[in-house]
């Protein structure tokens, strides 16, 4: 039975019973899959169902749970029982749900941990989230330098089972500070009476504990590492950031520069759909598009002062949609595409000339081919329209097109220029967002339109 057919069952009972009959299938599988399976079970049978398990596989099912379900968790369960699940879960999970607890929470929880466990969850508590000290493990391996490859290995094989990650052990001196690593490779093939300093690796790379998390998830996938050290300001090894996590990191920034984007207001990275209330989601979404909608008036005004125009040559209502939505795509796209290049640190806002140059250039090839478009779409649509006998139809087509093609290249410009800008004054270049490219296209691209067409047919 896959995962997928026990979460419909798991859906559909009714009874604790039934759901422990499954435990044995369970213990068989990833821990990931268990807790997607338990994440669906309600919070008041959760610690029952927990207690067919070790508490180290306890620890782990519950810090795969997303934040929300480990506070329902916290708050349905004794202080001191779930005290016995938190000791077990990673450090950097603990430190996670730690620091989204209240103070009094807190306080509850403290006197129920071990003093090793109380003293790791308030240090790594202490740093922002946003940064390396918010996102490090404690569990690494260390060695010194004067030991043997045979006193190492002795070394990691007794602090192994409390510890995540042992592939990368790093070297350190008696003050604790970073002056090397080895691989578990190394130690293996090394001879058994070979010193680690003969052996270990002095050139690194590290993250110091006040980075930006965002700097040392690019580190890792720059580097293709397993873990990057983090050291204070002592160059002491005090954690490290794992692969996991700046895969955890990577994808959570992406979701909040497209929430951005798309003219959400950032929310708490760490609360999933389901997760948070239709009022918090109305509160995210209402304050980009009620302003915009606001804005959209200046349209409405362009548009009621060409209405003698409109009158005289009613198609030109017809393709006005046509237009905008074009204009629209154009500078969503070519935003996209710098906000990207951004993020992945290809551009800054020095290359400014060149980012417009290279987009005048695309803009100006997409303008030929939807202008050519639009000029068929035209005379394809309207040749049976009624055109007043001073005008031409295939002129009007041409004028339409002609205006389209312009849209097309001002609007990617402007989708190109608005992330670089707000970059410039030190701002997120995903909030100049969507909408709001939109809704500025909007406004240049009836401005165009009518100007070209008035200015052509002398309306």
């Amino acid at each position: 039975m896959n995962t997928v057919d026990l979460k419909n069952l798991v859906k559909n009972f009714e009874q604790i019973d039934q759901i422990i009959d499954l435990v044995p299938m369970l213990k068989k599988m990833p821990v990931v899959e268990v807790a997607e399976i338990l994440d669906l079970v309600d919070e008041s049978y959760l610690l029952s169902i927990l207690d067919y398990f070790t508490p180290a596989q306890q620890g782990l099912l519950v810090s795969e749970f997303n934040i929300v379900k480990q506070i329902d968790l916290f708050k349905t369960s004794s202080r001191k029982r779930f005290a016995e699940i938190f000791e077990y879960m990673p450090s950097d999970a603990r430190a996670d749900l730690f620091q989204h607890l209240t103070q009094q929470e807190q306080a509850e929880l403290l006197p129920y941990l071990s003093k090793k466990t109380r003293e790791d969850v308030i240090h790594l508590s202490a740093y922002p989230p946003e940064t390396a000290g918010g996102i490090m493990s404690t569990d690494f391996a260390t060695v010194q330098s004067d030991m043997t490859c045979a006193e190492a290995i002795e070394k990691i094989r007794l602090d192994a089972p409390s510890k995540k990650t042992i592939y990368y052990c790093y070297v350190v001196d008696e003050e604790q500070k970073l002056i090397g690593f080895i691989t578990l490779k190394d130690l293996i093939m090394a001879p058994s009476g070979e010193r680690v300093q003969d052996v270990m690796h002095t050139e690194f790379v590290y993250g110091r504990v006040t980075d930006d998390r965002e700097e040392i998830a690019t580190k890792i996938e720059k580097y293709d590492l397993v873990a990057l050290p983090i050291i204070n300001h002592k160059d002491q090894l005090v954690g490290i950031v794992t692969h996991e996590e700046a895969i955890d990191i990577i994808r959570a920034e992406h979701t909040e520069d497209m929430q951005k984007f798309m003219g959400i207001v950032e929310a708490n990275k760490e609360f999933d759909y389901l997760g948070t209330s239709t009022w918090d989601h109305f509160k995210r979404r209402a304050i980009w598009v009620v302003s915009l909608a606001a804005l959209g008036i200046v349209s409405g005004m362009i548009i009621h002062n060409y209405e003698s125009a409109i009158e005289k040559l009613l198609i030109l209502a017809l393709y006005m949609p046509m237009v905008a939505d074009t204009g629209g795509n154009a500078g969503s796209q070519a935003a996209t595409v710098i906000v990207r290049a951004l993020a992945l640190g290809q551009l800054s806002f020095s290359d400014w000339l060149r980012v417009i140059w290279k987009e005048t250039k695309v803009s100006s090839l997409l303008a030929i081919c939807l202008g050519i478009l639009a000029f068929g779409k035209v005379l394809f649509l309207s040749w049976e329209t009624e055109i007043p006998a001073e005008f031409n139809l295939p002129v009007v087509a041409l004028v339409i097109s002609l205006a389209l093609s312009l849209q097309v290249i001002t609007a990617t410009v402007i989708g190109a220029s608005l992330p670089l800008i707000v970059r410039r004054f030190g701002g997120d270049p995903a909030v100049a967002a969507s909408p709001a490219i939109t809704t500025v296209v909007d406004i240049t691209g009836l401005l165009i339109y009518f100007g070209v067409a008035t200015t052509f047919f002398k309306l």
